[in-house]
C-alpha cells in the first residue's frame, strides 16, 4: 500500500472510531444520554433533545457563531468562511481567541468536530443536511432551515438550543432600540422612506449583485425604514438582481453601499467603478457611495454584526 492510501485509510478509521465513541455509552455526555437534564427543541430536522445547559458548543456557519457570541457563549469550535482567513474581523478578538477551527462553511472537518467532544452543534439544512446523520452521532445537532433572510428566527432557535432566551430578548430589544435611533438620525420615518438605498456586492467569479429585500442586509434596511429602488423588486426570490458592469446604472440610488468578495479585479469592481456609467450614478455624483466590509454586512448574519451595521448606517446617512 502506498503512503497516500495508508494516510487516507488511517484518517477514515480515526473518524469512524470517534463517531462510534460519541454515539456509544462510552461517551454518553456528548450524545445527551448521560441521564442529565435535557430539553426538546423543534428544528428543521424534527424534534431534538439537547442538554439543558450545553457546555461544549460547535457552530458550523457565521450566523451561528454570531448568535453564540451575542448570547455570551464561546464555542469550542467553529468553521471559517474560507480556509485562508480567520474568523470575521468584526468579532472581538478576545471572544474568538481559543475557538478551534473545524473547517470551512459547508465543508466541516467531522474528525476535528468529533475530537472536541461537543454536546451541541448548531448549523442549517442549507449547509449541512447531507451530514446530519454523522453530526447527530457526535452530538445533539440543531439545524435551522436556511440562512440569511430568516436570521431573526434562527437566532431565536439558537437561543432556545443554548438555553439563553432571556439574553436573546435583551439583544433583540437593544437592536430594535438602535434601529429606531438610526431612523430618527436619518430625519425620521418619512424622510427615511424617501431615501433610496442600494447594496452592491462585487463577487469574484460571478455577476454583480444588487441586493433585494429578502436577505440579511435587506431586513436591516427595512427595520430602519429606508426606501429601496424599484430594481430590488426584480431580485430573484427577493435575494439579488445580478447585472454586468454594462448595466450598473440599474443600481442607481440616493445612497450606495458597496462590498467585495474576493479579488476586486476578478470581481469586476475595478472595471465597473472606473467606468463612465458608474460615474453617472446619482450616489457617485453626490458623494454618497460608502465602501463596507463584506464579512460584516453580508456574512455576519447576526445581532452583533447588525449593531455595527446600524452604527455605519447612521454615520453614512448623517454625513
Amino acid at each position: 500500500m502506498t503512503r497516500r492510501p495508508l494516510l487516507a485509510a488511517t484518517g477514515a478509521l480515526t473518524l469512524t472510531l470517534l463517531l462510534t465513541a460519541c454515539g456509544s455509552g462510552e461517551d454518553t455526555a456528548a450524545s445527551g444520554k448521560d441521564g442529565g437534564a435535557t430539553r426538546t427543541v423543534r428544528t428543521a430536522m424534527g424534534e431534538v433533545e439537547v442538554p439543558a445547559e450545553p457546555k461544549r458548543v460547535v457552530v458550523l456557519d457565521t450566523g451561528e457563531l454570531d448568535s453564540a457570541l451575542t448570547l455570551g457563549v464561546t464555542p469550542v469550535g467553529a468553521v471559517r468562511s474560507d480556509a485562508a482567513r480567520g474568523f470575521a474581523s468584526y468579532l472581538p478578538e478576545d471572544e474568538v481567541a481559543g475557538i478551534e477551527n473545524v473547517g470551512v462553511i459547508a465543508q466541516p472537518n467531522l474528525e476535528a468536530v468529533a475530537a472536541l467532544k461537543p454536546d451541541l452543534i448548531l448549523t442549517s439544512k442549507v449547509r449541512d443536511e447531507a451530514r446530519y446523520a454523522q453530526l447527530s452521532k457526535i452530538a445533539a445537532t440543531v439545524m435551522s432551515e436556511n440562512t440569511g433572510h430568516p436570521w431573526k428566527e434562527n437566532f431565536r432557535l439558537h437561543a432556545e438550543a443554548l438555553g439563553k432566551q432571556k439574553e436573546a430578548d435583551r439583544a433583540i430589544a437593544a437592536y430594535e432600540k438602535r434601529a429606531a435611533e438610526v431612523t430618527e438620525a436619518a430625519g425620521g420615518p418619512a424622510k427615511a422612506r424617501k431615501t433610496e438605498v442600494n447594496v452592491v456586492r462585487f463577487v469574484e467569479g460571478a455577476d454583480i449583485r444588487i441586493y433585494g429585500r429578502k436577505n440579511y442586509i435587506g431586513t436591516i434596511l427595512a427595520d430602519v425604514g429606508l426606501g429601496r429602488p424599484a430594481v430590488t423588486d426584480k431580485a430573484a426570490d427577493g435575494f439579488s438582481y445580478d447585472v454586468s458592469p454594462e448595466k450598473i446604472d440599474l443600481a442607481d440610488a440616493d445612497v450606495l453601499f458597496t462590498a467585495t468578495y474576493g479579488d476586486p479585479e476578478k470581481a469586476k469592481e475595478t472595471e465597473t467603478t472606473e467606468s463612465a456609467l458608474w460615474r453617472s450614478l446619482t450616489a457617485v455624483k453626490s458623494g454618497a457611495v460608502h465602501r463596507v466590509e463584506d464579512e460584516l454586512w453580508l456574512q455576519g448574519i447576526g445581532y452583533t454584526a447588525a449593531q455595527q451595521i446600524l452604527d455605519e448606517l447612521e454615520e453614512a446617512l448623517t454625513a
